[in-house]
C-alpha cells in the first residue's frame, strides 16, 4: 500500500494536523482501522487527564 501524507482536522480544538506516511503505516500494522481523531496536544491531554483520574481512585 502507497501511504502519503494526510492533513486531518483535530475533533477538539479544529487544528489541522498531519497524518503522517509513517503513523499510517504504524496504524495498519497494529490493525487500527480508524484514523486518529486528535492533534498530538490533544490527544497528550486526553491521555494525561485520564491518567490523573486512575490515580485518584
Amino acid at each position: 500500500m502507497d501511504f502519503k501524507d494526510e492533513t486531518l482536522k483535530c475533533k477538539d480544538c479544529g487544528a489541522e494536523f498531519v497524518f503522517t506516511a509513517g503513523e499510517q503505516q504504524f496504524y495498519q500494522e497494529k490493525g487500527f482501522t480508524n484514523k486518529p481523531q486528535r492533534c498530538k496536544a490533544c490527544r497528550d491531554a486526553r491521555k494525561a487527564q485520564r491518567n490523573n483520574q486512575q490515580q485518584n481512585n
